[in-house]
């Protein structure tokens, strides 16, 4: 009992280490560990749950709610949890000292998702190239926008982010953090989880519940009715979103602890000098690993592949 304890524990801090990292998805690494349609079959009884409550069916609640493997879901958020509280510090101080090489290692994180995530898809067609190309495009004018990470964002920020942000966990290939990134929140949640700042870190963890709640049926349906043209338009919004990656000339933006400015991190220059190799090399190895990764989930998930009740989408809809 205890080991398995321990050993799920183990599995959060995997997902939780992935999770804080813009590129690895916690649902790839979910996968890679053997538990991703254990995790989604749990937060959809979870999310009916939340459903019955909001109108008003107590009974039909408690039925649901009792339906919820805790012992599965319990010690999986305990491990998610100390692995944000043990690396965040790090993160943050990676990404104020060498925002470049950090934005390096982070696009090629994500270019890595990017190929996985098209990979996702059933059947890719010429019309699903369109979607993507289309998205990114947006994307890539919409970021212009963004001036930087937003310092002192009110509760409702904290919470509609993180509401977002949970998403992640649904949909392999894409990341909580890298969403976060885009919404110009990463820095600001990261000093939360860093700093202990309980008020903060509250809104996030209630905005993440919410989101997860609200949104699993239904990106669950998407993924079932229209899963190709969903996956289109995720490999849009990251290749779009690559803008706030490019590493050059302030990685992904900060914001500065000595003068408490935002650093914008959605310019776009060319390196001057031998700048370039840092983050290039890191890049590519980010590449490498997360698509060694992919491949191991992949090849976990087709041989331990067991469905929970109600499940719809296959296993070979993810490889």
């Amino acid at each position: 009992m205890i080991r398995n304890i321990l050993a799920q524990i183990a599995r959060g801090f995997a997902m939780g280490a992935a999770d804080i990292v813009p590129g690895v998805s916690g649902g790839t690494v979910a996968l890679i560990l053997g538990i991703y349609h254990d995790l989604l079959g749990n937060v959809k009884t979870g999310a009916h749950a939340l459903g019955r409550i909001l109108k008003g069916d107590v009974a039909g609640f408690k039925e649901k709610f009792f339906e919820v493997d805790w012992r599965f879901i319990i010690p999986l958020g305990l491990g998610i949890l100390a692995a944000l509280a043990a690396l965040s510090s790090l993160i943050e101080g990676a990404l104020a000292d060498y925002p470049e090489e950090m934005a390096g290692l982070f696009m090629g994180l994500v270019l890595a998702s990017i190929v996985i995530a098209w990979g996702l898809l059933k059947s890719p067609a010429v019309n699903h190239l369109g979607i993507v190309v289309l998205t990114s495009i947006i994307v890539f004018l919409l970021l212009g926008y963004q001036n930087g990470p937003l310092n002192d964002p009110s509760l409702i920020i904290y919470f509609g982010a993180a509401a977002i942000a949970s998403c992640a966990m649904i949909l392999p290939g894409i990341s909580g953090s890298f969403l976060l990134l885009m919404m110009g929140m990463y820095a600001a949640v990261l000093g939360a989880v860093h700093d202990r700042d309980i008020v903060p870190l509250l809104a996030v963890a209630i905005g993440a519940s919410a989101g997860l709640g609200l949104f699993s049926s239904f990106l669950s349906k998407l993924l079932d009715k229209y899963h190709d043209t969903l996956m289109a338009v995720i490999v849009g919004i990251m290749a779009g979103s690559m803008r706030v990656l490019w590493p050059w000339p302030n990685g992904v933006g900060i914001i500065s602890e000595e003068e408490g400015e935002s650093v914008s991190g959605v310019g776009i220059e060319w390196p001057a000098g031998d700048e370039w190799f840092v983050p290039t090399a890191l890049a590519v190895a980010a590449f490498i690993f997360v698509v060694v990764l992919s491949r191991l989930g992949a090849k976990s998930e087709a041989e331990d592949f067991e469905p929970p009740v109600g499940f719809a989408p296959r296993v070979e809809d993810y490889q």
